[in-house]
């Protein structure tokens, strides 16, 4: 029996990945990494994917270059960032662009163009010149208090036309109310009706009871402001001798009237 000796024609193949032999019957996918071509069996085409290894055939300029047909840049050429080309930056002459056919109407244009922007920037010019500055306004007059006119009227210079004058001032305010409620419980009371010694426009009216009793004063020279309350207690050796002497009396309205 003669033995026959069987070899094979398949080529040992090593993932440039895993460096694993590949084998028979598993497909490898070429990568092209640093400007080689590598070898990647099917489990590690997406760990070489994202090592940024680009797969052979993705692009046509790779299969150009295998078959060798026509000449043209490597891949690292066309990977490198494309420079401007300096005949991008010239100007484009717009009088070749429209041909001979619109010569006529660029030329217009263009003449027009220029005619017209020293005219823009000249009105410009103007424009910021007769652009009146913010006017400053000027603060506001801080408003004075307002306050009522005070009415002045002549003070009598006789003592009794002054304490005349001091009750009518006291019978027009709604103090009598409280003299006649107070008289109705503890009777009549006496009144002072006395000037002031050094103010001659100052009139005090004292109306007392045995309980108690109330102090208020007129100023005649500003008659608007009404009268004022000044003092009250409850017993009459609180007052002053001349203030427990009555000139005046109370009727039962509490209007208040000088003695004859």
């Amino acid at each position: 029996m003669t033995r026959k000796s069987i070899t094979t024609t398949h080529e040992a193949v090593a993932c440039g990945v895993c460096g694993r032999t590949l084998l028979r019957g598993e497909h490898a996918d070429p990568f092209i990494a640093g400007g080689t071509r590598r070898m990647v069996c099917e489990l590690c085409t997406g760990r070489a994917a994202n090592e940024g290894w680009i797969r052979e055939g993705a692009d046509n300029t790779l299969q150009v270059r295998r078959n060798g047909t026509r000449g043209g840049r490597s891949l690292l050429e066309r990977l490198r960032p494309r420079q401007a080309s300096p005949a991008r930056n010239l100007p484009v002459d717009p009088m070749a662009a429209y041909g001979r056919r619109g010569t006529s109407n660029v030329e217009r244009i263009v003449s027009a163009e220029r005619a017209s922007a020293p005219v823009a920037e000249e009105e410009h010019d103007v424009v910021l010149e007769a652009a009146p500055e913010p006017a400053v306004q000027a603060p506001e007059p801080a408003r004075l208090a307002t306050r009522e006119p005070r009415h002045v009227r002549a003070v009598p210079t006789n003592a009794d036309m002054k304490m005349a004058r001091a009750l009518d001032v006291f019978n027009t305010s709604p103090h009598p109310r409280r003299i006649a409620g107070v008289s109705r419980s503890l009777g009549q009371p006496t009144v002072s009706v006395l000037v002031s010694e050094t103010e001659g426009a100052i009139v005090s009216i004292v109306v007392g009871w045995e309980l108690c009793w109330y102090r208020y004063e007129v100023d005649l020279t500003d008659e608007a402001a009404g009268v004022r309350v000044t003092g009250q207690g409850a017993e009459l050796s609180e007052l002053t001798a001349a203030e427990q002497v009555s000139n005046a009396a109370a009727d039962e309205r509490g209007l208040l009237v000088l003695a004859a």
